[in-house]
């Protein structure tokens, strides 16, 4: 018997996606757009574009922060965009073995909180080794979408997202 869709998983990293950073005067001549200030928290704070909490908030899914800003980004992120507090996935210690070429540290750690459920996670640093690891240990469908941290989170990131999103949610076995 099945009941209520099992939404797939959206792990969200705050610095790249959702905070761009890192262009150009020639890829971004009149600079960065501001959308208020950083309130003397982190200047970067005003690059929060508030209209992605509603297209986050639109996708079909159950969104998970993946960042090292923890638990806040509820506290400073969230409410600049629109978003609820949303869960954290809090994070091992960083190992030795972490490092360019290699697995991202974050990677066993949203696998791991995934718990065989589909998941996406956009972050700026997604290897082509963070894939072979997750298709090798992680049973469910997952997108790792390496988001370009100059630009962040655009609208070609949006259409690929919301349609693996559709593509994996699946209906949730009930047991009477």
């Amino acid at each position: 018997m099945t009941g209520p869709v099992l939404r797939p998983l959206l792990f969200l990293d705050v610095d790249g996606p959702l905070i761009p950073f890192g262009a150009g005067a020639h890829e971004l001549p009149g600079g960065y757009p501001a959308y208020g200030t950083g309130d003397g928290a982190n200047p970067l704070l005003a690059r929060l574009d508030p209209a992605l909490g509603s297209r986050l908030l639109a996708l079909p899914c159950e969104l998970v922060w993946a960042t090292t800003w923890m638990a806040d980004a509820n506290a400073w992120v969230a409410p600049r965009i629109g978003l609820p507090d949303l869960p954290v996935v809090s994070w091992p210690d960083p190992s030795e073995g972490d490092g360019p070429g290699r697995t991202h540290w974050k990677t066993p750690a949203l696998a791991a909180y995934a718990a065989g459920r589909p998941f996406a996670w956009v972050d700026d640093e997604i290897t082509a080794a963070d894939r072979t690891w997750v298709r090798a240990h992680h049973p469910a469908p997952a997108l790792l979408h390496r988001v370009d941290p100059r630009f962040g989170l655009g609208p070609a990131d949006f259409t690929t997202l919301a349609a693996w999103l559709r593509r994996h949610a699946r209906p949730q076995e009930v047991t009477t």
